[in-house]
């Protein structure tokens, strides 16, 4: 049976909470005394169910100390079918590293870890490059180590201690301090300060700390390979390139313990919740540690990087945010300057729901706008793709034309793509070489859209006015090659 993007239809389930999940602040109005917009909100989520065809998904919304909005959507099984409750346990993936971050601050709140240390200072029998690398740069993914993961997905060892020897004789990849590159590498160390430091493991470190300690009964450590009971199965699309529908599979993930520290926990929104509130209150960190924790990195040139100590910023302004995504479907937001979070669990990996906290938030924080490629997103899925020229006009206008990031477009686009929206991504992509002319960048990705799409002689139109503006752009010499010797 071929999975249909309505099928969240089948079963909703919306609870809206009215009690604290743990004591806090004056509470907020809980959305449920405002049926408009509770309607309002289930009929957003049940559009953006569809666009991504996602199959099942929780909402969680923290105001001011307290669950304002809780809500369960569509499947959690496909197979059974087994419908999404409250209670429904998703993989967050990569999110995990924000409980790292936390339990490293811990420790610096204990005068047991100095972020700016050497990680040397904690850990013995480092290769000798490694040694230098502080604490800091680790968690804000400034290390310059190379990766454990492998090209096919998997790990370079089966333990901590092969996984470094198996490294150990690689080059760093920069000079720590020197630029950002994503890396699990970081965190298998960051688990290992974690672990001496406490004497236990780390997921036994992290059970004590936040799920018992706050009743998280939802919530533990485990990949495919474990029962977990009350667990969203995980999927994803295949997107098959000799024009047939995309076909829905079944995602197999391996966490080993070595690697726990970066991903592998599994929760519920409502546990997550608590997690959040208890942390916005005090009762993990305190107030300047939970600020440290919040304040991110800089480059050795002073430049101020996107990663704080686990936890992605958005430097704005007004309403700053800081949170953190995993695997493509799971994510979630804290609006410290507002007394809100928002918590959005999924179970298919290309959902993205990091892009849509903002618009989650945006109900419940006053004077909150949405702007950037966030709001043209909303205004083009509720308008139609065929307004985005007209629509780009206008925000370009108000805000300049700095607004529509140029890598925050293209993302975008690339993730239609992957979604076989092909007719969107190509109207994007045009929008892109629009508003960026002199980009190579945009027009490589304008071309292999059109090849996707099938039209070979603009794709290698594009391509060309690419590789003009970017002689050194290797791919597009590659795609021509291909392209031309096709015909």
């Amino acid at each position: 049976m071929t999975f249909r993007p309505l099928i969240f239809a089948l079963a909703i389930t919306v609870a809206l909470a009215g009690a604290p999940v743990a004591a806090s602040a004056q509470p907020s109005p809980p959305l449920s005394s405002q049926p408009s917009a509770r309607a309002d909100l289930d009929a957003w989520v049940g559009r953006q169910m569809s666009l991504r065809s996602i199959p099942g998904m929780q909402v969680v919304v923290v105001k001011d100390g307290r669950v304002v909005f809780s809500g369960a959507y569509g499947l959690a099984n496909l197979q059974t079918p087994v419908p999404v409750t409250p209670d429904t346990v998703f993989s967050i993936n990569s999110a995990t590293k924000t409980f790292t971050g936390v339990e490293i601050l811990r420790l610096v709140e204990r005068g047991e870890v100095d972020l700016d240390a050497p990680v040397s200072t904690y850990l013995a029998d480092l290769p000798q490059a490694w040694r230098p690398i502080t604490v800091r740069q680790l968690l804000t993914h400034m290390s310059g180590l190379p990766d454990i993961i492998t090209r096919d997905g998997g790990y370079v060892g089966q333990d901590r201690t092969s996984a470094i020897a198996a490294l150990a004789d690689q080059p760093l990849r920069a000079a720590p301090g020197e630029r950002f590159a994503y890396n699990q590498t970081n965190y298998l160390l960051l688990q290992w300060v974690i672990e001496q430091a406490r004497g236990r493991a780390f997921e036994a470190v992290v059970g004590q700390d936040a799920f018992a300690a706050l009743g998280m009964t939802h919530s533990g450590f485990g990949d495919s390979l474990d029962l977990i009971p009350g667990k969203a199965d995980s999927y994803r699309y295949n997107r098959p390139t000799d024009g047939q529908p995309p076909r829905l599979q079944n995602v197999h993930e391996l966490f080993p313990p070595f690697t726990r520290a970066a991903a592998g926990i599994n929760s519920s929104g409502q546990d997550l919740a608590r997690w959040l509130i208890a942390l916005q209150a005090g009762q993990i960190l305190k107030p300047a540690t939970l600020e440290a924790l919040w304040t991110q990195g800089r480059f050795n040139d002073g430049r101020t990087g996107e990663w704080a100590n686990g936890w992605v910023v958005v430097d704005r302004p007004e309403h700053r945010s800081v949170g953190m995504s995993g695997g493509g479907r799971s994510a979630f937001s804290v609006y410290p300057d507002d007394g809100v979070a928002v918590i959005i669990l999924t179970n298919l990996a290309g959902a993205y729901p990091e892009e849509l906290t903002d618009p989650v938030a945006a109900r419940f924080i006053p004077g909150m706008t949405l702007t950037g490629v966030t709001a043209l997103r909303e205004r083009l899925e509720a308008e139609g793709f065929d307004r985005a020229e007209r629509i780009a006009a206008e925000f370009v206008a108000r805000d300049g034309a700095a607004s529509l990031s140029e890598s925050d477009l293209n993302n975008w686009g690339y993730r239609l793509l992957s979604r076989g929206q092909i007719a969107d991504a190509l109207t994007l992509m045009k929008l892109i070489v629009k508003l960026h002319p002199d980009s190579g960048n945009a027009y490589d990705s304008l071309a292999e859209v059109y090849a996707r799409s099938g039209d070979r002689a603009r794709a290698i139109e594009n391509y060309r006015r690419a590789l003009t503006l970017d002689p050194a752009n290797a791919n597009a010499v590659e795609q021509l090659k291909t392209l031309e010797d096709g015909r």
